[in-house]
């Protein structure tokens, strides 16, 4: 039987410490218990001559086991029974019932009720000892046993939250608090190989802040590493679905993954981005393009299939962030297939398979 809200002075008691409730209408069984457990070392007696406290009483003195009458004036003995076992206090405390009848019935029917054993009064003292010490004994061991799961299962979940931390950590960017590089690139082998399975488009993004370096130079290391928390913060608020994945590329960029989205929803969640940079109005005075921090967004959409290697997004996606810094920054710049990418490069024409989606200031 399972305990519930052990009494806690019990926890680190002896299994030969003994807590014994004698609950019992007749004051000559009570005396006569009392002295067959006289003599009887690390044991503690409480006598009940009251039916009806025996529950308040049992709450009060934390017996080990409980020793009760069958047959008492005023309520059953099975009916006490019952109020021991609902109370989460007394539910898992032993119960040893006394009847003056041996009686096959009424065993079973005080077994099936709860008991933890039967005695016909008044037992022989050898055979009453024993039977307390045993029930009494295995009642502080399944406390103690209780205790040491629960200080288990709580060290157990302990260690699991400083494993997910720990997880967490090793894949998270240190200064900016998205996905790092490792991370990125187990994602996107993984949404990689899901996505031959479900034939279901792949869209990557390249993300770099124009100018930095010239921002560190006018405006100092601590200032650019606060603005670039502060980009990463705009790109994570704008990967509102679960899939989406927002990283740090490496040093100023980053990069955006985007299972299950086409082409067209690549170019307006691109934009969506760019003017969520230009909306935080960082200044940067040293900018030979804007008084503004700005960034440039190259994209790339691809189904993926077995044979096609996934290098070839990602070089579609730098394709198109290297034509949005040469058409001046600040803007979108998306390849429109990488199987057409890969051939128009082979003909010495990357131009002819770049969209520009957004346009910012020049």
């Amino acid at each position: 039987m399972r305990l519930h809200q052990p009494f806690p002075d019990l926890l680190g008691a002896s299994p030969h410490t003994m807590r014994v409730l004698l609950v019992d209408d007749q004051p000559l069984v009570g005396e006569a218990i009392r002295r067959m457990l006289l003599s009887e070392p690390d044991t503690e007696f409480h006598y009940s001559l009251h039916p009806q406290q025996a529950l308040d009483v049992a709450r009060t003195f934390r017996p080990t086991v409980i020793l009760q009458d069958l047959v008492m004036p005023g309520v059953s003995g099975l009916d006490l029974l019952r109020q021991y076992r609902e109370c989460a206090e007394t539910a898992a405390i032993p119960v040893v019932m006394l009847s003056s009848r041996e009686e096959a019935t009424i065993k079973s029917e005080a077994f099936r009720t709860g008991a933890s054993d039967y005695l016909v009064k008044l037992p022989d003292p050898v055979e009453l000892i024993a039977r307390l010490r045993h029930h009494s004994a295995a009642y502080l061991s399944q406390i103690q046993r209780d205790q040491a799961y629960r200080a288990l299962r709580e060290s157990q979940r302990r260690l699991l939250e400083a494993n997910l931390e720990l997880e967490r950590l090793n894949n998270v960017d240190g200064l900016t608090g998205l996905a790092n590089r490792k991370h990125l690139d187990q994602y996107l082998d993984e949404e990689w190989r899901r996505g031959c399975r479900s034939r279901k488009p792949l869209s990557f993004l390249m993300v770099d802040v124009d100018h930095f370096k010239l921002y560190n130079d006018s405006c100092g290391h601590v200032a650019g590493d606060e603005v670039l928390r502060q980009v990463a913060g705009a790109l994570r608020d704008g990967c509102r679905r679960p899939a989406d994945l927002a990283a740090r590329y490496g040093g100023e960029e980053f990069a955006i993954v985007l299972p299950e989205t086409d082409a067209p929803e690549l170019f307006w969640f691109g934009e969506t981005l760019r003017r969520a940079v230009s909306d935080l109005d960082l200044s940067h005075p040293a900018s030979p393009t804007a008084r503004q921090l700005t960034v440039s967004i190259g994209g790339a959409t691809v189904t993926p299939a077995a044979g096609e290697e996934l290098q070839e997004l990602l070089k579609a996606a730098d394709l198109a962030l290297y034509e949005a810094k040469k058409q001046g920054r600040n803007r979108v710049v998306s390849a429109l297939s990488m199987r057409s990418s890969a051939a128009d490069t082979k003909s010495g024409r990357p131009e002819s398979l770049l969209r520009e989606v957004g346009r910012g200031n020049r």
